[in-house]
């Protein structure tokens, strides 16, 4: 996968009219994103650090001259400044609501918690705005199998509250470079249908 950075946006105005679908990615601060990121690209392009909340800018990677590969910044983390949650949550949901260029996005969950609301909340938004999204657990390697299946059920029976078709579900670990090839599959399964077309 040849995977190039090629701009950063601090608004939905600033991002060019491409014509190539994009696929993004987000979380809440410290879900693991920049690692899933790297390890889906190969590559280090993403910044991991240990501050949480350090994507402030939306991320554009061009791979193999076919797809965008967009890193969104994190929401919900709680030592910014509620003005700077104000921004994030605008470039946010301008994004995720306006982009003209948005294919699918990956909502990014650490598998060792149970649903959360702020997940949840960002969930309902998709799909009260018909956004086509898929859930990511992540950090799978830091618990026990069983652990993670006790959560991903009890995302299952949330979201089958409200939605009859549960979105598509994707099990990672970056350390292990678990999942990579159901996430890549999955695009290349999304691009051939809209080549299709």
């Amino acid at each position: 996968m040849k995977t190039v950075f090629k701009f950063s946006s601090s608004k939905l105005s600033q991002i060019p009219d491409h014509g190539k679908p994009e696929f993004a990615f987000i979380g809440r601060s410290n879900v693991g994103k920049s690692s899933l990121i790297n390890m889906l690209s190969e590559t280090k392009l993403a910044k991991v650090s240990a501050t949480p909340g350090k994507t402030k800018l939306i991320n554009h990677f061009l791979v193999d001259d076919r797809w965008w590969l967009v890193d969104l910044p994190g929401y919900g983390y709680a030592r910014t400044s509620q003005s700077v949650r104000r921004e994030f949550s605008s470039l946010i949901t301008d994004y995720v609501t306006k982009s003209k260029g948005l294919y699918f996005l990956f909502v990014l969950v650490d598998s060792r918690h149970e649903p959360m609301k702020i997940d949840l909340d960002f969930m309902q938004l998709l799909g009260r705005e018909g956004v086509p999204f898929g859930v990511v657990f992540t950090k799978l390697d830091k618990q026990s199998q069983r652990q993670t299946n006790r959560n991903v059920e009890l995302y299952r029976q949330t979201l089958s509250q409200w939605w009859e078709e549960l979105p598509p579900m994707f099990m990672t670990s970056s350390e292990k470079r678990l999942g990579r090839e159901e996430i890549v599959g999955f695009v290349e399964q999304c691009l051939a249908s809209a080549e299709a077309k």
